[in-house]
């Protein structure tokens, strides 16, 4: 689904509306502003035509925050496909669940083909952060609306405005539910590191701290398949959605 399929966005048009004009046929912006006749009244009408005005240049100049501004949060996934060639999939590894008293030990971004690791102590600083988040058109993550930018921007002095889809909440509407791991293994997404979670992540650390360097290399490929699984996860979960919302109206 792409966000040229959404009407809920326009103020006064809610799912049920928006509905009723795919199964009139209009099904996006083009095929409102051909359609003959509208399921809605001239008033919402109007607001509709006047939205998709302001939107088409909008979505040209890759400006993901006006959608997610007005798009309600559980429906954030529907503007995923549009922005998906520049997202950022994202992950930290802490040394405990307090932003306040623990320590970002390492950070993975994934985007396009490449994936990359800061390490504390190394290259983990407020700089290489910000400008690796800042290049992105959208930020994704997992839980990372109340934990991974909160660290962050406790951790390093930063405010993270770059727009963010936490999957956490279109999984739930999806009906997957659990932490990460426990998705992955019931859609069969792999690991590398199968076998580490987030506190055998902390050991690691302090391995790493006490001079294990093979320790620091196997939490990197953990924390790397955080990311990737996040990319692949992301294009699961809006493919079932877009399944089950918009997919009868192709």
């Amino acid at each position: 689904m792409r966000v040229e399929n959404c009407f809920i966005a326009v103020d006064g048009v809610g799912e049920r509306t928006e509905r009723k004009l795919w199964e009139a046929g209009v099904t996006d912006w083009d095929a409102f502003a051909e359609a003959g006749s509208l399921p809605v009244g001239d008033s919402r009408a109007a607001s509709i035509e006047s939205f998709i005005d302001r939107a088409r240049p909008r979505l040209e100049d890759g400006d993901v925050g006006f959608f997610a501004d007005r798009l309600p949060s559980a429906s954030h996934w529907r503007f995923y496909e549009n922005f998906r060639p520049n997202t950022c999939f994202f992950d930290i590894e802490t040394t405990g669940l307090s932003k306040h008293r623990d320590r970002v030990t390492t950070v993975s971004f994934h985007q396009g083909d490449e994936t990359e690791t800061l390490v504390a102590g190394d290259d983990l600083t407020r700089e290489a952060i910000a400008a690796r988040l800042d290049r992105a058109d959208l930020l994704v993550s997992f839980n990372g609306a109340r934990f991974d930018v909160p660290f962050l921007e406790t951790s390093f002095d930063l405010t993270i405005d770059t727009p963010h889809l936490d999957l956490m909440y279109p999984c739930k509407r999806a009906g997957l539910t659990g932490g990460l791991k426990a998705i992955e293994r019931e859609l069969g997404i792999g690991r590398e590191e199968a076998g580490v979670d987030g506190r055998e992540a902390v050991r690691l650390w302090h391995a790493y701290e006490g001079g294990d360097e093979a320790a620091l290399e196997t939490l990197i490929r953990y924390n790397r398949d955080d990311t990737r699984n996040l990319a692949v996860l992301g294009d699961r979960v809006a493919t079932r959605l877009d399944s089950e919302v918009f997919g009868t109206f192709r």
